[in-house]
């Protein structure tokens, strides 16, 4: 092995016959690893069965992380045959000491599992594969496995943070959801400032993970370019941060959610049906609220205003996609179910996904929507509203009930995300700062 600029050389001997007689010649492979993309240093040794400790020394194994095709991390071991223990011991306190001098690289991580997820496989996702990394990492971790909805949001405002690097979700987009906006109201809080109304909010203290175990993972898509826990996983052991804008939801008096993305109208309504059916199995419950809705189809009587960014920038460049400061506006107007069929067919597609007359969009900064209470004989069918009169919205996959007006503004880099510049995802066509 050799030590230069943070690299190691590491050889490896391999056997082949000579041709013509029975002579085995051994040539000797070189392999250049990058320390940076190293994340873990274990002393190798041969034990008998049920044996934890001693057993006889073999060398030194390296764990480093390998970008595959499709945006795709994974680990693998290099292993560094050495008999002799002093020279083992020496290279292997100076890796570790190179290896803790690696900023953003977590050493404690607080983790929240939802076991609700999807197919409930949230919980076997993070013992079976994220968990084993993080040991291997030598990352300590506090876990907390959510009991109900709301029960990570109740931990995060009453925790202390301060002995933790970092926070890991599990779970779908409702889930990564509800714990940023943790996040963000606790760091409201520690900084003195009113919870219930927010118009300048502070960053949040600590980065966050997105482990994908949901039925919908736009978010962690967006962050990695692929579902795939292990990847998500080793952005975070590696300490890929990504600044992420936020946008909050207001009345005129009250801040009701930091959030990513929201729907208004058809996507809101059909999650509040489904709730409403949470006697069905998820699968059944997210279909008939879809049909259903869908087959009731009415346009939304509201009165929308927004901000356009160019009022406020001008001049500005392109920038990345989650911290550039703006939203995507997308406008459905009235049309025929036909017709919005085929837009919702299309939506999920990074091609022409909204080349229709009756789409529109904007880039913005805020955005005021004003909904207009239904009068006459069509107001019984508006089934989604309360008495108080409060309109369903889809923020990140959870439902909330919006009074009369709903402000929306965008927060530039608000909060961390473990993860990696999107612009450099070429099979991400999904973003999470829109509305």
């Amino acid at each position: 092995m050799s030590r230069r600029k943070n690299r190691l050389k590491s050889g490896e001997r391999q056997e082949g016959k000579m041709k013509g007689d029975s002579s085995v010649a051994l040539q000797a492979q070189e392999e250049i690893i990058e320390m940076k993309d190293v994340f873990s240093v274990k002393l190798k040794r041969r034990r008998f069965a049920g044996q934890k400790k001693g057993g006889t020394l073999l060398g030194i194994t390296i764990f480093k992380c390998l970008n595959k095709e499709e945006n795709k991390l994974t680990d693998c071991a290099v292993h560094l045959n050495n008999l002799s223990e002093d020279h083992c011991q020496s290279w292997f306190r100076h890796l570790k000491e190179i290896l803790n001098g690696f900023q953003n690289r977590p050493k404690s991580l607080k983790v929240f599992v939802n076991p609700s997820s999807h197919k409930r496989e949230a919980t076997h996702i993070y013992y079976e594969k994220v968990a084993p990394l993080f040991k291997l990492a030598d990352i300590k971790t506090d876990v907390t496995v959510t009991e109900y909805e709301g029960h990570a949001l109740s931990v995060l405002k009453e925790f202390e943070l301060q002995a933790f690097d970092g926070v890991v979700c599990v779970g779908g987009d409702g889930s990564v959801s509800e714990v940023a906006h943790g996040l963000l109201l606790r760091a409201q809080i520690d900084a003195g400032k009113d919870a219930d109304y927010v118009s300048k909010p502070v960053r949040a203290p600590v980065p966050l993970g997105v482990i994908p175990a949901g039925t919908t993972n736009v978010l962690a898509h967006t962050l990695y370019g692929i579902k795939h826990a292990v990847t998500a996983t080793l952005h975070i052991v590696m300490g890929h941060i990504q600044a992420v804008d936020v946008c909050t939801f207001s009345t005129p008096s009250k801040l009701l959610r930091f959030g990513f993305s929201a729907m208004f109208g058809f996507g809101a309504r059909t999650l509040a049906l489904a709730e409403k059916h949470r006697w069905m199995p998820s699968s059944q419950r997210k279909d008939f609220a879809f049909i259903k809705t869908l087959a009731d189809l009415k346009p939304e009587e509201c009165e929308l205003s927004f901000l356009p960014l160019q009022i406020l920038q001008e001049d500005s460049h392109e920038k990345d996609r989650l911290n550039n400061g703006s939203m995507a506006l997308i406008v459905v107007q009235n049309t025929s179910r036909t017709e919005f069929i085929k837009h919702l067919k299309r939506y999920t597609s990074a091609k022409n996904q909204f080349n229709f007359p009756f789409v529109e969009t904007y880039t913005v900064r805020e955005v005021k929507v004003q909904p207009r209470l239904k009068s006459g004989p069509d107001a019984r069918e508006n089934v989604c509203l309360n008495a108080e009169g409060n309109h369903p919205w889809n923020i990140d996959g959870d439902l909330m009930k919006g009074a009369s007006e709903v402000h929306v503004r965008v927060h530039p880099q608000l909060i961390d995300l473990y993860g990696v510049n999107t612009d450099d995802l070429e099979s991400s066509p999904a973003t999470c700062n829109c509305i």
